[in-house]
């Protein structure tokens, strides 16, 4: 492993831990040429695909998730935590699913996380994932939301 700082190639590893609930290793490492530490994390590289709607198949990129998570709560009151517990629920959703994962599926995972988090984004990506037409589309699934606020009281 390169030191960031100096590019020598001759680091150890200082503490090596289980990271991100077991699907990383988190090793923290020291240059021996100029003393600088740094964290590595280790993952395993899955090959997944996602089976897109049109039947096409591509790579996963969890990029994708985090930028139409962004467009979603532009505004709104979340924090990065929140958004990463989503994103980590797609991910860990991906790697059961094993090798293939449908596009409607990550879509689900979003509005999973996005329901008890933030109404306003909830309907923002339902708009979107579930292609709504028009207005009543938007009212049925606020009476949804409404419905699901009720069966807790």
């Amino acid at each position: 492993m390169r030191c960031p700082l100096c590019d020598a190639d001759d680091t150890r590893v200082v503490d090596s831990r289980p990271s991100e609930g077991g699907s990383a290793i988190r090793r923290r490492r020291e240059c021996m040429r100029c003393g600088h530490r740094f964290t590595t994390y280790e993952r395993a590289s899955v090959a997944l695909m996602v089976r897109k709607r049109d039947g096409r198949a591509e790579p996963y990129d969890g990029r994708k998730v985090v930028r139409g998570l962004e467009i979603t709560l532009a505004d709104r009151p979340v924090s990065q935590a929140d958004v990463a517990a989503i994103v980590s629920s797609v991910e860990e959703a991906a790697r059961r699913a094993g090798s293939e994962i449908s596009a409607d599926e990550i879509g689900r995972r979003v509005l999973d996380g996005l329901r008890d988090l933030d109404e306003v984004a909830y309907l923002r990506f339902a708009s979107v994932h579930k292609e709504f037409q028009g207005a009543r589309d938007f009212h049925r699934e606020m009476e949804t939301l409404g419905d699901d606020d009720r069966s807790t009281d």
